[in-house]
């Protein structure tokens, strides 16, 4: 990489990791528990979001261990043998709907078990692994090994289907889940952001422009015989931008799971600009160029540089834990306690607010950040008790309220009145202040002419 070049990209690498923060505490994410901030492009009716998603899919589908597959997936389902060009490009575009079609019921599956998906993702034991998984990934990134289906498995891909369309179409199906092995980090981590969301809308749709990203390079070769550029010392460099940032996807997650480590992420913007500097440095030395093949001297300043952004990358993430974490600190919770939180209200003739909140629920931690950090609402969440519930662990206490008012995802807020009764009304997303203000001021008339009904609860 020339040196004019890796300035210009440190210089990137500085502004993207100075902006994490922000961006995290904007999209209301953090960590790959998060959907870096397609969740609020797609809220504000944005085709940005869909883009990300797709130019993500054509990045990964750029990665090393994609090329040995490319030639033989594409030929099992017929498209070089078409009798046409218009022939061939069907077939090809047959072939990307079935990975479209397989990667898009994945994100569904993840949307509608999302919470599930969320409880697990908090096990230290279950995020350890994944960062595990992260981690090997990324040693194959940097040369440690290659990954590559055996021949016999590539070989037997070609019963799938059979040629012409359905068999383009069915191997589209196997090739989603198979065909592409090292997509499989990058697509764990697409799936943690939609269920995070909650959303099968959502699922459908980002799923199904990533896998249209992902398939566009096999539509390319199949229809239009587009031959693959040689390996090079550009190739070297996308492998070391995937290893940096799957070894960064690997700290997250041990971060999250050792809250003891939680103290040494400061929240002050100098905090961010060290890590940005950090992971600048990391550039310059070498994180995105050299090899971890050559020279010793090389290595080591290859590997220093890997570390500083890997290490920039993940305090960064903390930074923006450490600002979300004080977003609804200004008001008085009670926490788990539904029983204490009512009987209080009773005695005090108060309304209650409910907040269904988890630590993996993106849209929860938007919602702490849009709403209840503001000091409007804090102040007028005086005249409410405010009951915080939260579902990080799936205890048997929070299941039991949790299905007592009948919600099924997060986040979710439940307002009762003065005497008992809940309201019609609920907050199933994340909303702004104003809104928010709306609802609860809208709280004593809720229940008057014209009559609504409303569930009492004492």
């Amino acid at each position: 990489m020339r040196i004019l070049v890796r300035i210009l990209v440190a210089a990137a690498t500085f502004a993207a990791v100075a902006w994490l923060p922000d961006l995290l505490a904007t999209a209301g994410a953090q960590g790959p528990s998060g959907d870096l901030g397609l969740g609020r492009l797609l809220g504000e009716g944005s085709a940005l979001a869909y883009g990300a998603a797709f130019a993500g899919g054509v990045l990964t589908s750029l990665t090393p261990c994609v090329y040995p597959l490319i030639p033989i997936t594409v030929s099992i389902f017929g498209a070089r043998q078409a009798g046409s060009r218009r022939q061939a490009i069907l077939l090809s575009a047959l072939y990307v709907l079935g990975i479209a079609a397989m990667y898009s019921a994945l994100g569904v599956g993840a949307a509608l078990t999302g919470k599930a998906f969320g409880s697990v993702m908090q096990n230290p034991w279950v995020m350890g692994a994944v960062a595990l998984v992260f981690a090997s990934m990324a040693a194959s990134m940097f040369g440690a090994f290659e990954l590559q289906l055996p021949a016999g498995l590539q070989a037997r891909l070609s019963g799938v289907g059979g040629a012409g369309y359905l068999g383009a179409l069915a191997m589209g199906l196997v090739a989603g889940v198979i065909a592409a092995p090292c997509t499989g980090p990058v697509l764990a981590a697409a799936l943690a952001f939609v269920a995070t969301k909650g959303s099968v809308a959502f699922g459908l749709g980002i799923m199904f422009a990533y896998a249209l990203g992902l398939g566009l390079l096999f539509f390319l070769i199949g229809a239009f015989s587009v031959s693959l550029p040689k390996s090079g010392a550009w190739m070297d460099a996308v492998k070391s931008v995937f290893g940096v940032a799957l070894l960064a996807a690997a700290g997250v997650f041990l971060k999250d799971a050792l809250p003891a480590l939680k103290p040494i992420f400061l929240a002050s913007r100098l905090a961010a600009l060290a890590a940005a500097g950090a992971a600048g440095l990391g550039v310059l030395l070498g994180a995105f160029s050299g090899s971890f093949h050559g020279a010793a001297g090389q290595r080591a300043l290859k590997g220093i540089g890997v570390a500083l952004v890997v290490l920039g990358i993940v305090y960064a993430s903390g930074s923006s834990a450490a600002r979300s974490s004080g977003a609804a600190a200004g008001l008085a919770w009670v926490h788990q306690d539904e029983a204490g939180a009512l009987a209080r209200a009773r005695a005090e003739g108060k309304p209650v607010i409910i907040d269904f909140w988890a630590d993996w629920c993106a849209a929860c931690k938007e919602l702490d950040r849009l709403a209840w950090a503001d000091p409007r609402v804090q102040e007028t969440a005086r005249r409410f008790v405010t009951l915080k519930m939260d579902g990080s662990q799936d205890s048997d206490a929070f299941q039991r309220v949790f299905d007592k008012y009948g919600v099924v995802g997060m986040p979710t807020v439940v307002f009762i009145d003065a005497r008992g009764r809940e309201l019609p009304i609920r907050v199933t997303g994340a909303i702004g202040a104003e809104e928010m203000l709306k609802w609860m001021q809208a709280v004593d008339e809720a229940c008057t002419v014209p009559a609504i009904a409303c569930v009492a609860r004492w």
